[in-house]
């Protein structure tokens, strides 16, 4: 059984900076608290839970505390009422993706009408539609363009989640110059994501197996398993070693693997030595 692993299989660049800001807020820091996941890997969040970085839903008094703000961005709204409950922020948001929110307000403040291609309920999303002082439309498939909407729009700008698969994207943006005369796209799906999704584009077809691991709930770990799934029907998605099953191997002689940008090499590595060992046995 040979044994293939993406060149760039794990932690982004963007996930690294976020950590390493978390880890060391925690060792200078009491009292550090986020709303939410610092990024979409179980793992990874119960790693940050042991060094006393508490997950809350809402925020409270916060004088003597500090407000991380995790990798995937947050609203402006969040930061304004952090300030006046008097925690001390400390940003961990992806470059990339406040690059996304400078745009995207600065589209608005130019007088576009801004589009958002993502999912509608993750949380970078609500990152980039919380920089704006007007409600975004948020387009998160070809089924699911509000046609209505789009009518009266004259000058509109498109920004993307930086996850998102590009071909799609591109589809719906080709529909959307149906509608809107006056249309800018702008192509904000980061470099990390490219690379993994062109990678992804070649690693099915030359193995007769794929293992894409990742959170379930890792919009960028879903997007290389729909592409893979695409290509070769025999790719799965799991989150850890004791997700694999001996069978999936079955007159395999090659299996590709690759991992989302918020996976650990850790978990990685524990996948690649299991396969060896139940293949061995074959």
């Amino acid at each position: 059984m040979h044994i293939n692993l993406a060149k760039s299989a794990g932690f982004c660049s963007g996930v690294k900076r976020a950590l390493k800001i978390a880890y060391q807020t925690a060792q200078r820091s009491k009292g550090v608290e986020m709303l939410g996941d610092i990024v979409h890997n179980e793992s990874v969040v119960k790693d940050i839970a042991k060094v006393d970085i508490k997950k809350v839903r809402r925020l409270a008094k916060g004088r003597s505390k500090t407000l991380l703000i995790r990798a995937h961005g947050a609203p402006k709204k969040i930061y304004m009422k952090a300030a006046q409950l008097g925690y001390t922020i400390v940003d961990a948001t992806c470059p990339m993706v406040k690059e996304i929110h400078t745009l995207a307000a600065r589209l608005e403040q130019e007088g576009y009408k801004v589009i958002v291609i993502g999912d509608k309920k993750h949380d970078e999303v609500r990152g980039i539609v919380g920089q704006l002082k007007n409600k975004a439309i948020v387009i998160d498939g070809i089924k699911n363009i509000p046609s209505q909407k789009l009518k009266n729009i004259k000058r509109a700008a498109v920004v993307v989640q930086s996850t998102q698969n590009l071909e799609k994207v591109l589809k719906i943006v080709d529909i959307l110059k149906t509608h809107i005369k006056d249309l800018t796209f702008c192509n904000t799906i980061c470099n990390p994501t490219k690379i993994k999704q062109e990678e992804i584009k070649h690693m099915p077809l030359k193995n007769d197996v794929m293992l894409i691991i990742g959170s379930k709930n890792s919009a960028n770990t879903k997007r290389l398993y729909e592409i893979s799934c695409s290509l070769n029907p025999r790719s799965f998605w799991i989150q850890s070693k004791n997700q694999v099953k001996s069978s999936w191997f079955r007159n395999a002689r090659s299996v590709g693997i690759t991992a989302g940008a918020s996976t650990p090499h850790y978990t990685t590595g524990a996948v690649i030595e299991h396969v060896k060992k139940i293949t061995s046995k074959k």
